[in-house]
């Protein structure tokens, strides 16, 4: 049986989910239960309301940091480091062998100069 390729005008989680299911099958024979686990770290302001964070996921040995959002008038307090450097002490306690984080350069061109520096110096 013959494929044909489709572009949907308006993708579905039902297109995500033809994609992600031979993957996921194939990388369950090959390599196990991947243990997939959310995991969030929130900034919470003094009135209790979450107001930005790190949301990500554990999966095999790698924590995959999907969203890091620090509100503009809290950025420059060292927040991007400190949710950072959770991330870090996650994925240690779970063994990872690694940290994913991709961004545009446009959303993090001052973390990377500064924030990013001062995780790698607290190692």
């Amino acid at each position: 049986m013959a494929l044909r390729l489709t572009i949907p005008e308006s993708p579905s989680e039902t297109d995500r989910d033809a994609v992600i299911a031979p993957l996921r099958a194939y990388n369950i024979r090959q390599a196990g239960d991947p243990r997939i686990r959310p995991v969030a770290i929130l900034l919470t302001d003094e009135g209790g309301d979450h107001v930005g964070g790190l949301w990500g996921k554990l999966v095999y040995d790698w924590l995959f940091v999907e969203l890091l959002a620090v509100p503009e008038e809290y950025r420059g307090g060292n927040y991007g480091t400190a949710l950072m450097q959770g991330a870090e002490r996650i994925a240690r306690a779970d063994n990872c062998v690694g940290i994913w984080l991709d961004t545009y350069e446009f959303q993090a061109r001052g973390f990377y100069k500064t924030g990013l520096r001062a995780v790698r110096r607290s190692r």
